[in-house]
């Protein structure tokens, strides 16, 4: 019989723990499962590979209140906000452009917030089990893929990672949960991932002897049937033992921290992942507010933004501690946003009209895209002129298609050809003013 655990090291490492071999030596997965087919195909490489981008994403089915807290909110008045002293509008710069938006915003580190993309958008729902359409924009990518599993397709040849399909550490929800051409992802909960990995008989404990006993079955291959270059290719790639002993035990103390599944378990898990080049899309949950219709005085809105932002902050500290600041991007998507009007005292309601996502990455030029503007008895989002990013009633992106040029836009920023993304989402268009 197959145990849990036992299911799980395939779902990381792939049939005959090709992942974990990749792992150990340093090798694309590609190479080690063909190495003939992996040399032919070299010299081709992969064209949008400086732009590639390992993706954590940030999603959630309660429709957290992100966009009550965010800049672009603050220049009407009449919009509610938090009273919470914690939660003052606050002054912060942004690419050397100032902006406002609550406290805890401004407490990230300027060459993050340099990084940070607000997107006022629309998803036109207000139910919360439409989150998976949502992450299919509404009906507007081909054969109804998630956004987070076409990035996937597209980044998995370039980073090299052990799979395409992407994995979710945090989904709280059934809604939560990620698919990939059609088939439903496994949930890894952080808890699993450490019991798997750390326990004393655990592959991580067996990297270097990997390394060696691959290394010699590539060795006949290496000397007989590479010429030069592709030689130095390897040489370039391959890990030293050294390396390996760094390798494993970093990635075996940032699994041992490991206590819960709580956005912070979920962080050092991602990273951990992204370490081991298991996938290119690891998607998590950041509490920001919830459900919170009868949140009294925006209590629970004031503490999960300060928590929310804390832990984006402690994610830049950790990729940037490993040395991935300029190889992971950080990207959000929710179901919907929050009621904005002069009823929010003690709660809001859904917002179709109106959700905020933010981006944090190399491939982005920080600053807001898009606005708010009064529609019916509350707020929703304004179209986007594509070519300032502003928002603007007269704005060549229409509010309906803001979701899918989002969507557009991210595929754009990790590098994927023009053609392809009109292929992968038939709306919309790419906003070039979100991009560095």
């Amino acid at each position: 019989m197959i145990t849990r655990r036992q299911a799980l090291r395939s779902t990381l490492f792939g049939a005959s723990y090709v992942g974990l071999r990749a792992l150990a030596t340093g090798l694309p997965a590609a190479l080690l499962l063909d190495p003939r087919k992996a040399l032919a195909d070299m010299p081709a490489g992969c064209p949008a590979a400086s732009k590639a981008q390992f993706i954590i994403f940030a999603t959630s089915g309660n429709g957290d209140p992100i966009n009550a807290s965010a800049p672009g909110t603050y220049e009407d008045t009449k919009i509610v906000h938090s009273s919470d002293p914690a939660m003052a509008a606050t002054r912060l710069m942004i690419q050397g452009q100032p902006h406002t938006a609550a406290r805890p915003w401004s407490r990230l580190p300027q060459d993050v917030l340099d990084r940070t993309t607000f997107w006022h958008l629309m998803t036109g729902t207000p139910v919360h089990p439409k989150e998976p359409d949502v992450l299919k924009l509404m009906g507007t990518t081909d054969a109804g893929e998630m956004l987070p599993s076409i990035l996937a397709r597209y980044l998995a040849p370039c980073l090299g990672t052990i799979q395409a399909q992407p994995i979710s550490l945090g989904a709280s929800s059934p809604s939560e949960g990620l698919t990939f051409a059609g088939q439903a992802q496994p949930i890894i909960p952080p808890l699993a991932l450490k019991m798997t990995l750390t326990n004393p008989a655990g592959p991580l404990t067996k990297l270097q002897p990997l390394r060696d006993q691959t290394l010699n079955e590539l060795y006949g291959i290496y000397k007989n049937s590479a010429n030069a270059a592709q030689r130095d290719y390897i040489d370039s790639l391959v890990t030293s033992q050294a390396q390996v002993r760094n390798i494993r035990q970093d990635l075996l103390d940032q699994l041992a921290a490991i206590t819960d599944n709580s956005i912070t378990s979920q962080i050092q898990a991602a990273v951990a992942l992204i370490q081991m080049k298991v996938t290119p899309v690891i998607a998590v949950h950041i509490p920001f507010g919830g459900d919170n219709h009868r949140d009294v005085a925006l209590a629970a809105e004031t503490a999960q933004t300060i928590s929310g932002v804390a832990a984006i902050g402690a994610l830049m500290a950790q990729l940037k501690s490993a040395g991935l600041q300029d190889q992971v991007s950080l990207m959000s998507l929710n179901v919907f946003g929050r009621t904005l009007n002069a009823t929010n005292v003690d709660g809001r309601s859904h917002n179709p009209n109106h959700q905020v996502s933010f981006t944090i990455g190399k491939p982005f030029r920080g600053g807001v895209i898009g606005g708010v503007a009064p529609m019916n008895d509350d707020y929703g989002a304004l179209p986007i002129d594509s070519k300032t990013g502003a928002g603007s009633p007269s704005g060549d992106i229409a509010a309906e298609s803001t979701l899918a040029s989002f969507g557009q836009t991210m595929l754009s920023a990790v590098g994927v050809a023009p053609d392809k993304i009109a292929r992968a989402i038939t709306k919309g268009q790419v906003v070039p003013a979100a991009l560095a």
